[in-house]
């Protein structure tokens, strides 16, 4: 019983897999939705392969199983579209609401914002999000020596750039990186010292 049915899919799958390809095709411009709509249809003639009649309406069968799949997958794309766009109107207006208040350091902030986004998301990490170097290796899926060596030259290039731009007295609060760091400042709050 078992070989007839498996027997009996594959001559279905054979016979009709450019139908169904072609039907789908026509109706999708995404080669992967296309892909994930045809295997759900043959997935469905496999479960349900009584219910598969013979000879050429098989073809409209599955033709029936690929249309409704395909109307899931729209509604589907549908309901993720608008749930996007309202958490986008939410969280605008909620950051509208709040906006950013001043630096407490600007230069600081000036001098963070002229790094290469490597070296800010590293700081950014430490500082703001509080992780330690272990944790920032597992964000970055790089090494804990990697991160150390690298969130030193970053720091090492935040204080040049405050030099740079005449604010050295603030490089020691720049290069802190507490746990408790709020992402309102770019450095951690502490005892302002030269280098």
């Amino acid at each position: 019983m078992g070989n007839e049915r498996s027997t009996r899919f594959e001559e279905l799958y054979e016979a009709h897999l450019g139908h169904v390809t072609g039907y789908v095709r026509r109706r999708t411009g995404d080669a992967d939705d296309a892909a994930d709509v045809i295997a759900e249809t043959f997935l469905v003639a496999w479960r349900r392969l009584d219910d598969v009649p013979p000879g050429e309406k098989a073809r409209f069968y599955l033709y029936g199983v690929a249309r409704r799949t395909l109307a899931n997958l729209h509604r589907g794309q549908r309901r993720h579209r608008d749930l996007t766009a309202k958490i986008g109107r939410n969280l605008a207006a909620d950051l509208a609401a709040a906006p950013i208040p001043d630096p407490e350091y600007p230069e600081i902030s000036a001098a963070f914002g002229a790094l290469p986004e490597d070296d800010r998301e590293l700081l950014a990490l430490a500082s703001w999000e509080g992780l330690d170097n272990g944790q920032i290796a597992t964000v970055l899926g790089v090494t804990r020596n990697a991160v150390r060596i690298r969130l030193h030259r970053a720091r090492r290039r935040l204080a040049r750039e405050l030099e740079r731009r005449g604010a050295g007295h603030l490089v020691a609060r720049a290069s802190a990186a507490p746990s408790a760091a709020k992402p309102d400042h770019l450095a951690p709050s502490g005892k302002a010292g030269s280098a």
